[in-house]
């Protein structure tokens, strides 16, 4: 069974820069999930989509829906066409090591229902040929309602210092208690953005506080000019303190048991 990992938090506190650098470090095989509509995570992986000719989850089912607009609809759902085809348009492979799918900007009106769906769908059943299965969610908390995942081992939840952030760490406690979402790790992070004194508060509260993703102006000049952050040198301040996190993560996740909400 993969590892499932849960990357959320509010809105450019660096949930994508985080999944991006913890991707040289877990266990491969692994496979990335972009829930963002913004799309930014294939981007800090060096990954070109377009070049490939890897289509997104959301323009694989604007095809199907304006196929059927035509008269078109074909003999099965768009769930179930989705579900056919996705390992073959929509699948991003690196290597042996990692793989990547983006659900992708909606191009038709109305919610991400049904892109979500197909993913709820699909990743579980997939899952079982990784070793990770790495979701980078968009902010907010609507991706939650969702329930891409049923059940998470490690949830990761990404902090700026401010109240806003903190309050998001309630609500999604709230919302996986009143889903039904187990977990077995429920983990603070802060940006790069915390000086001591704020990282000193979050190490008094009741819940896991890892620690701090190191600032490093290496990760933001690769963003800026579209590079990987998987060139970044490994004596980078941000590989350093991901990599110490996630090593500090497998000795607490021993000995600990899922616990149902």
């Amino acid at each position: 069974m993969a590892e499932r990992i849960v990357s959320t938090g509010r809105g450019g506190t660096g949930k994508s820069t985080f999944v991006a650098l913890a991707s040289r470090y877990l266990r491969p095989p692994m496979l990335l999930v972009d829930l963002d509509p913004d799309e930014s995570l294939a981007d800090m992986l060096g990954f070109d989509l377009e070049k490939q000719g890897i289509s997104t989850i959301s323009d694989k089912l604007y095809d199907i829906l304006e196929a059927a607009k035509r008269g078109r609809p074909g003999p099965v759902s768009a769930l179930e066409r989705m579900s056919s085809i996705i390992k073959k348009d929509c699948l991003y492979r690196k290597n042996d090591t990692m793989d990547l799918i983006v659900l992708g900007t909606k191009l038709t009106k109305g919610c991400y229902c049904t892109p979500d769906d197909i993913l709820k769908a699909v990743i579980p059943k997939m899952a079982d040929r990784y070793s990770s299965v790495v979701i980078d969610s968009p902010a907010g908390l609507e991706h939650l309602n969702r329930k891409v995942f049923s059940e998470v081992d490690d949830f990761f939840i990404i902090l700026d210092p401010s109240s806003k952030s903190l309050q998001h760490v309630g609500r999604v406690k709230d919302i996986t208690r009143e889903l039904k979402i187990e977990y077995e790790n429920f983990y603070l992070l802060a940006n790069y953005r915390f000086d001591q004194g704020s990282q000193e508060y979050l190490e008094s509260s009741s819940e896991t506080f890892l620690g701090k993703i190191e600032s490093d102006p290496s990760v933001e000049e690769h963003n800026l000019i579209g590079k990987s952050l998987l060139e970044l040198p490994e004596d980078s301040p941000a590989c350093i303190s991901v990599k110490e996190l996630l090593e500090k993560v497998k000795l607490l996740n021993s000995g600990r048991g899922k616990r149902p909400l």
